[in-house]
């Protein structure tokens, strides 16, 4: 097993990278909707 990631640093630091990544862009993506979301009430809220 040890040799197994001696072997393959490369590819690992790669899948954890890229996982990192891809938990910051869901993050940002919902981030933005919940954004998204309180702008609309603002807007309704300021017609009235």
């Amino acid at each position: 097993m040890l040799n197994f990631f001696i072997n393959n640093s490369l590819y690992i630091v790669l899948v954890i990278v890229l996982m990192i990544w891809f938990g910051i862009s869901m993050f940002m993506l919902s981030l933005d909707k919940k954004v998204s979301k309180l702008e609309k009430q603002f807007k309704e809220n300021e017609k009235q």
